[in-house]
């Protein structure tokens, strides 16, 4: 299950790129199907399967003629688990050395259609 979302940056590349970080309770935890709803210059991310919003971000003129014009938004997905990512006591110095600890991360990258309220 979701924890907590958290919009970190809205740019304008082709369309509008929403960044997300999203946390999850557990490494098995799949319950995470997005869905995007825009009003009054604010866009919500509002989970599909239960209809309560994760996380909104209030957009910009330029920003708001780009996603009427498009009516999409690409999602930019960065997964972390409670547990599993943080922040490490002791990395190694030399990455190229092959001692380094790098934590796992989950990246995920898609084009969501939005609903106009």
């Amino acid at each position: 299950m979701v924890d907590t979302v958290e919009v970190s940056r809205v740019t304008i590349r082709d369309t509008v790129s929403v960044d997300l970080s999203v946390w999850m309770n557990h490494p098995d935890d799949w319950d995470f199907r997005p869905s995007l709803f825009y009003a009054n210059n604010t866009l919500s991310v509002r989970c599909a399967n239960q209809g309560h919003e994760l996380a909104s971000v209030e957009l910009d003129d330029e920003q708001d003629e780009a996603l009427q014009r498009d009516r999409t938004a690409e999602l930019r997905v960065k997964f972390q688990v409670h547990g599993m990512h943080g922040r490490l006591n002791k990395i190694h110095p030399i990455i190229a050395d092959g001692k380094a600890k790098k934590l796992a991360t989950a990246n995920w990258k898609t084009t969501q259609s939005v609903s106009f309220e």
